[in-house]
């Protein structure tokens, strides 16, 4: 059974209640229920962290990415600009796959650059919450154990 982790950057703890035309009323308790119950189905397991603060995110990552199997990760505004988070991905050695609820090609310009992007394997934007049960079926389908 491998390990994923999903990570979860800035305002992420307010799904549900944040700009919900565009984030939808589901919240973050409610993804990481599905996820796990979707990750048990596939023969994985989950590990869950959100945070507010740039540090604790690139903390995490610096500490937990070596030991997964990949990252899924949702930076939020810092998908945006924190080459310190970009860095620690890439520092880690792991595959991630970067996620984002709402298109952010189709919202104002400066959500159309990711720093993060260049460091991951992936990108999944615009498909709602839907995106993060993608990215864990991809790496089911592409790690062992």
């Amino acid at each position: 059974m491998a390990r994923i982790l999903v990570v979860n950057g800035p305002n992420l703890d307010l799904l549900g209640k944040r700009q919900p035309e565009i984030y939808g009323r589901r919240t973050l308790k409610d993804l990481e229920s599905d996820l796990t119950a979707e990750a048990v189905h596939l023969g994985h397991d989950v590990t869950f962290f959100q945070s507010n603060d740039e540090s604790q995110l690139v903390e995490f990552v610096r500490i937990e990415a070596p030991a997964s199997a990949g990252v899924i990760i949702n930076a939020g505004a810092l998908s945006h600009y924190s080459q310190a988070l970009a860095e620690a991905l890439k520092e880690s050695g792991v595959r991630a796959i970067e996620v984002h609820i709402s298109n952010v090609f189709a919202r104002e310009s400066f959500r159309h650059i990711s720093v993060i992007s260049p460091v991951c394997v992936g990108q999944v934007v615009g498909l709602g919450l839907d995106g993060y049960r993608l990215a864990l079926r991809w790496f089911a389908g592409h790690i062992s154990g």
